[in-house]
């Protein structure tokens, strides 16, 4: 199993800085989140620059506007060619949102057949993120929220997927058994790992109310070997720099002391 950060845990940071700090806590490579530092240059250059500092295991694909990037469709195709061309093995972006509107997305979202044949590439992995219930009223605003709905869609349409703890847990506290039905299509090939709890999304872990440990010793005991991708808010961490690296060294022992393989 890899370990990797996602940039976003430290988007406070210039990104070199982010790739550094990563690499000298650790950690096996990152997830590289496209947001406003990808406007108005050439996004191939920037991330030819930074993976030689740490691999890049999967590019994230934008989730809000940027200048140059078009609308959903093609910023989720723009990112997969930018994967392909710098050896990206994996590229996630999130479903179309009803309550954002984003009917042309949706639409064409259920045009494809194949996803890995019509948008992804023969090295790049396309998936798919299940996404968080929020509010006051527990409203999950983007399509395929339902299990149930989400497989038979990656199932179908020949698509794979990134499970989101926090995401899942912001609807069931114990989650534990929809990830096992997302596990059993062989279709995850990452995971965010996060806490959640009283409404707050991507927490330390232990700050929040989901059972994580006992989720990383379910995922070592499945054989995962796949990407376990750690994202937290960067609000979680002291403003010392010192002290945030030396938490995100705490969290990555803690990671590998769980889902390291029990010895007899």
């Amino acid at each position: 199993m890899r370990i990797s950060l996602s940039s976003g845990t430290l988007f406070t940071y210039p990104l070199h800085r982010v790739f550094e700090i990563a690499r000298d806590v650790g950690f096996d490579g990152l997830e590289l989140i496209i947001n406003q530092d990808f406007q108005k240059v050439n996004p191939r250059s920037v991330v030819r620059d930074l993976a030689p500092i740490l691999p890049i295991l999967s590019i994230h694909a934008p989730f809000m506007p940027l200048d140059g990037w078009g609308g959903p469709v093609d910023s989720v195709r723009r990112s997969v060619e930018i994967a392909a061309d710098c050896g990206v093995p994996l590229v996630n972006f999130h479903p179309a949102s009803w309550l954002g509107f984003e009917l042309a997305f949706w639409r064409w979202m259920y045009r494809i057949i194949d996803f890995q044949k019509e948008v992804g590439d023969e090295g790049v992995i396309l998936t798919l993120e299940n996404m968080p219930w929020v509010g006051r009223f527990k409203i999950n605003q983007y399509i395929l929220s339902h299990t149930g709905k989400m497989i038979d869609f990656l199932q179908e349409r020949n698509l794979y997927m990134t499970f989101d703890c926090t995401h899942m847990g912001s609807g069931k506290t114990n989650f534990i058994n929809d990830f096992y039905l997302f596990y059993n299509t062989g279709r995850i090939r990452n995971v965010h790992f996060s806490d959640y709890g009283h409404g707050r999304e991507h927490l330390l872990p232990g700050h929040g109310i989901l059972p994580l440990t006992r989720f990383l010793n379910h995922l070592r005991n499945t054989g995962y070997n796949e990407t376990l991708t750690l994202e937290l808010s960067p609000h979680e961490f002291s403003r010392d720099e010192r002290v945030m690296i030396e938490s995100l060294r705490e969290i990555l022992r803690y990671l590998r002391r769980e889902t390291a393989p029990v010895t007899p």
